[in-house]
């Protein structure tokens, strides 16, 4: 049954940004204006994270924005911080929305005496009184099952579709997504599928951690122009090699399509000297000035697709419609024509 309330808002620092664009689509929705509560997350001079909310939230469906990127710590502290608040001034239910889950590489025990860093991040959010959890391509899907509470994950694949076919145009014939690694070919072939591409997949060796020995591509991309698909971004170090690695096995050009763009250390300056044409990530993780500055760094909005499944879990509707092409058209109008 419906909510009787309207769905709020609030944002942590994480992506101020992006919650605006949230709260604007979520206005034009539903014809009336949808603000962010008024709250304060500031630190104190010894970086203790304070909360305040100015705004009665008793009884109220409660949405939390606020992606746990880098800082992930300082990220994570606020949401657990403001879940906290949320419940002691009785709101009724309280959603997380986390563009991008931090520790979500830390998945699984890959050495002995390792943590699952990812499961203990589920524990402490569900410990802190959220009711749900909203997300954007987890890095693997099992982290769902770390949660005793509902997880909705949204695709980023839908929308990098549109984004694609608007890009292409009259040029889809020549191309073919490309997995980067064979762990990513279920995310590709997903990809290729809505597109209806060829698939190929580039195989990389390590000697050690950290170090690549040699890549080898599996399939004939020779003529083609390459999409590579990923969900996270970090270094760069792997997506530069990969496309020098399709480049000279015969791609025409390279592109790719990457969920979350982590960008740390030296990766803008990788993508700006590399020979991929263009790097599309979404706004998941607030985008720094020289991620904006970069000539072939585009950004594509994942506002209109949050906006709207934040409605329908308010309003008791399938999310995973929205894991369809077709019903983001409409979502994403003016900015998508499809053919």
């Amino acid at each position: 049954m419906p909510a009787v309330t309207e769905p709020k808002l609030i944002a942590g620092n994480a992506n101020l940004s992006l919650a605006k664009s949230i709260a604007r689509r979520m206005s034009m929705h539903r014809g009336m204006s949808v603000n962010l509560v008024d709250a304060r997350v500031e630190r104190f001079n010894d970086q203790e994270i304070f909360v305040e909310v100015f705004e009665n939230v008793r009884g109220e469906d409660m949405y939390i924005i606020q992606s746990t990127s880098n800082p992930a710590n300082d990220n994570l502290m606020e949401l657990l911080i403001m879940t906290d608040a949320l419940r002691r001034s009785s709101a009724s239910r309280i959603t997380a929305v986390i563009p991008y889950f931090g520790y979500a590489r830390q998945d699984r025990r890959a050495k002995a005496r390792t943590p699952i860093t990812a499961k203990l991040v589920a524990n402490m959010i569900a410990e802190a009184g959220v009711d749900r959890v909203l997300t954007l391509d987890l890095h693997a899907a099992q982290i769902q099952g770390f949660f005793d509470i509902p997880v909705d994950n949204l695709y980023a694949s839908p929308v990098f579709a549109l984004d694609i076919e608007h890009q292409f145009r009259g040029q889809m014939n020549d191309i073919m997504v490309v997995s980067p690694d064979v762990g990513g070919v279920a995310r590709a072939r997903e990809l290729a599928k809505r597109i209806n591409a060829p698939l190929a997949i580039v195989d990389k060796r390590r000697e050690k951690a950290g170090e690549i020995a040699g890549m080898t591509v599996i399939g004939d991309v020779r003529g083609h122009k390459c999409i590579i698909v990923d969900d996270i971004c970090d270094t760069a170090g792997t997506l530069c090699k990969a496309a020098e690695t399709l480049m000279e096995a015969g791609a025409t050009e390279v592109h790719s399509y990457i969920t979350h763009g982590v960008l740390s250390g030296p990766a803008v300056e990788r993508v700006q000297n590399s020979v991929m044409k263009s790097l599309v990530i979404t706004d998941s993780i607030e985008a720094t000035d020289k991620v904006k500055a970069a000539s072939n760094i585009r950004i594509v909005p994942t506002a209109p697709m949050f906006a709207q499944a934040i409605l329908n879990i308010w309003g008791g509707m399938s999310v995973s419609s929205l894991f369809e092409t077709d019903t983001l058209v409409p979502i994403y109008e003016g900015l998508y024509q499809r053919s």
